[in-house]
């Protein structure tokens, strides 16, 4: 784990909350990872024990619940990618709050084919930094659109991607043969 920067009273209060916000956002980070490769361990460590998480009709409580359900909401997933683009924080202390734009692609095999959800939305989040590392305490998820595709359009034996290394949801993903640094399970 990392030490806390805030730690050192010498530091301009500035560049506390520079590191602070860059803390925060490779946390916003870890949870797309985390979520896309299946790697529900990593997935814990993202969250205070005592998180909450709202994910629509999949969580409306207890974040370790959310993740222990993870499994079973996936299990018809084929892909699954989330893309950050807009983030804004506000820190207070060892506080803060932050409204995550998302766009999130799922194909889901519904045995006919596929379907294909393209959502775009935001995660409102709360964040704490306990023992000098800072978590999730509390995300929910606002859904702002959703384009459905029936059957799906993907198509990954398409001969534009020929000889390109394919992810996958979970171990087999060809990151985890490539890095050293950003090993599963791992924060």
């Amino acid at each position: 784990m990392r030490t806390d920067p805030s730690a050192d009273a010498t530091m301009p209060r500035a560049l506390t909350e520079l590191l602070d916000k860059q803390a925060i956002h490779e946390l916003i980070h870890a949870y797309a990872n985390a979520a896309d490769r299946r790697d529900h361990a990593r997935m814990r460590q993202l969250y205070h024990p005592d998180a909450i998480d709202e994910h629509g009709r999949f969580s409306a409580g207890p974040a370790r619940d959310f993740i222990d359900r993870l499994p079973q909401m996936q299990a018809d997933m084929l892909i699954l990618q989330h893309h950050i683009t807009t983030v804004n924080l506000k820190l207070d202390g060892d506080r803060a709050e932050g409204e995550v734009y998302v766009i999130a692609f799922h194909k889901i095999d519904d045995g006919q084919g596929g379907v294909d959800m393209l959502v775009h939305g935001r995660y409102l989040d709360k964040y704490e930094k306990r023992g000098g590392v800072w978590k999730f305490s509390h995300r929910v998820i606002v859904a702002d659109w959703l384009y459905p595709a029936e059957p799906s359009r993907v198509d990954l034996d398409h001969p534009f991607l020929a000889g390109a290394h394919i992810g996958h949801p979970g171990p087999d993903d060809p990151s985890y043969a490539f890095f050293t640094f950003l090993r599963r399970g791992h924060r």
